[in-house]
């Protein structure tokens, strides 16, 4: 039987480590970063509405989207991070359903990596929903040393998303990425899940 998995958490909790292992099991990635950055990929409307929502100042001279200067000031609070999400979700979920139509084609199960998978209405499209869960400490510790990011940088980012049980409350499988759960455990069961 054909899955559609959200897989989804808050910034730093550690996504990847779930959907590194369920790709060596045999799913489809697709990522939703990746997704965001092909969607806006010379796309002039979408920028200019970015541009015209958040300020000169998220677009390079170029023309190109400053990534950075957008998180920074979409993710400076929650008000402004839903404008983000109402203007880009919509066009993100449309590639990513393209994209798993045609990896159902070769994949039994496609897993969507993305942060926002709730907030833009997916995870009611999806099949099953994994969210990765992680405290905050270690959260903020994760994206300090994985982005570069200063302390105030990672707060503003952390502080933008909505509570825990908003995430779990959406959840089929809340996998703990911390000490004392077991990965192994959680990603063996997860699999049986998935594949079975």
């Amino acid at each position: 039987m054909k899955k559609l998995v959200g897989l989804t958490g808050k910034t730093g909790a550690g996504k990847s480590t779930v959907s590194d292992y369920l790709k060596q099991k045999g799913a489809y990635i697709i990522d939703g970063d990746i997704v965001a950055r092909k969607v806006l990929a010379d796309n002039n409307a979408l920028l200019n509405k970015l541009k015209e929502e958040f300020g000169e100042g998220v677009l390079n001279p170029d023309g190109a989207l400053n990534r950075r200067a957008l998180a920074k000031e979409a993710f400076s609070t929650p008000e402004k991070t839903e404008k983000l999400n109402s203007i880009m979700h919509p066009a993100i979920n449309n590639f990513i359903f393209e994209e798993a139509c045609k990896a159902f084609l070769d994949y039994d199960v496609v897993i969507v990596d993305a942060a926002a998978i709730i907030e833009s209405g997916f995870a009611e499209k999806s099949d099953y929903l994994i969210v990765v869960h992680a405290p905050v400490e270690i959260r903020k510790e994760r994206i300090i040393k994985r982005d570069g990011l200063s302390e105030a940088d990672a707060d503003v980012r952390i502080n933008g998303q909505k509570n825990d049980d908003f995430y779990f409350s959406k959840a089929d499988f809340i996998f703990n990425n911390y000490p004392p759960y077991n990965n192994e455990e959680q990603l063996s069961q997860l699999e049986k899940e998935l594949f079975n």
